[in-house]
């Protein structure tokens, strides 16, 4: 019988790049780490201690059974409610940048919300394969799953995140979208779901004074539009190949924390163009693997698991970008295998793991 392999263009190209991640983490938060901790080698040592973390984690998800996961995706989905609500409870979650959305644990933190990503992609994905005949019927394909969304979308935006709310919407949405269902009901679903968005930034000022800076950082260059502007004295300088590594000026307490979600403004001002286009490849390189693998799968529940895991790292990475690049309003949302932070780069690599598992089949 003939061994089955995983891809391993998408293993090799997954690690490589986070080990570049974790050596541009350093180089964004020496400055910072020696500054506040005495440690230029802080922010680093935890992020490579996540990495090797996640490692073992990717190799579990890639022997793990996936038939099993979708036996137990209601427990799964369950835990992830029950955490999301924990953490709203004052003194068992954390709060961290006005946001009450970690679980502090020593010095580390660990985000719940990104571990729902995964349980409501595995559910989802069981719930589509389960309900592929009914997905064309409005009340009895799709409002049960996007009940089920919007419930976590609302516990998400108690906390509140905006950011890992939109991703997730977004990333359940496309997966969805490619079951079958009407389009005249996305395009309702857009309306309704634009008028939600006006009236979220309606509500919280912090929101609009975003947008305010999204659309003249100018206006407000020392408050709401400050980290915008120093990501784009990032960026501009960087020119062809960059200023060298190491030699970003935006680190030097310009750029507050450029190790987290401005990652990529350090990497544009060391690596220039060509920085550039080493994360924009091997993301866009990422996905089309991805979805070459679930194309390939026969099963439908592997099929629909892969391609919201791919929906849900391209979508987070491209967020990410637009927001550094200022195409869009700051939402906080993380550059998968690149951004500090151990939650992010677990769920990273183990959504990685998942899609390896599939390639073998």
């Amino acid at each position: 019988m003939k061994k089955k392999h995983v891809d391993y263009l998408l293993l090799i190209s997954v690690v490589l790049i986070s080990i570049f991640g974790i050596i541009m983490i350093y180089s964004a938060s020496s400055i910072w780490a020696e500054f506040k901790f005495h440690d230029a080698f802080k922010y680093v040592k935890h992020q490579a201690l996540f990495f090797f973390v996640g490692l073992i984690i990717m190799n579990i998800a890639m022997k793990i059974n996936l038939e099993f996961l979708k036996k137990k995706s209601n427990l799964i989905l369950s835990i992830c409610f029950l955490l999301l609500t924990l953490v709203l409870i004052p003194g068992i979650g954390s709060v961290r940048n006005g946001s009450r959305s970690w679980f502090g644990i020593g010095g580390f933190g660990i985000q719940p919300s990104e571990f729902a990503k995964i349980g409501l992609i595995i559910y989802t994905a069981k719930y589509l394969e389960r309900n592929q005949r009914n997905m064309k019927d409005v009340k009895k394909g799709a409002l049960p799953i996007f009940i089920v969304i919007g419930v976590f979308f609302l516990l998400i935006m108690l906390e509140p995140d905006f950011g890992t709310a939109m991703v997730i919407a977004l990333t359940l949405i496309c997966l969805i979208f490619i079951s079958g269902l009407k389009i005249s009901f996305f395009v309702k679903l857009g309306i309704l779901g634009l008028a939600g968005i006006v009236g979220l930034i309606i509500a919280a000022p912090y929101r609009m004074a975003r947008i305010v800076s999204f659309l003249n950082p100018w206006s407000d260059p020392l408050g709401a539009g400050y980290q915008i502007i120093q990501s784009l004295y990032a960026i501009g300088p960087g020119g062809l190949l960059g200023q060298g590594f190491l030699n970003s000026r935006q680190k030097h307490f310009y750029l507050p924390e450029p190790q987290t979600d401005f990652i990529f403004s350090i990497i544009s001002e060391e690596f220039g163009f060509l920085g550039v286009i080493i994360v924009c490849s091997f993301f866009f390189f990422m996905f089309y693997r991805m979805v070459k693998i679930g194309l390939k799968s026969s099963d439908l529940f592997t099929k629909y698991l892969v391609f919201g895991l791919a929906f849900g790292v391209f979508i987070q990475a491209s967020l990410n970008l637009a927001v550094v690049v200022g195409l869009i309003p700051v939402t906080g949302v993380t550059l998968p295998f690149f951004s500090y932070g151990g939650s992010s780069l677990l769920v990273s690599l183990f959504s990685v793991g998942l899609v390896l598992n599939a390639s073998k089949k």
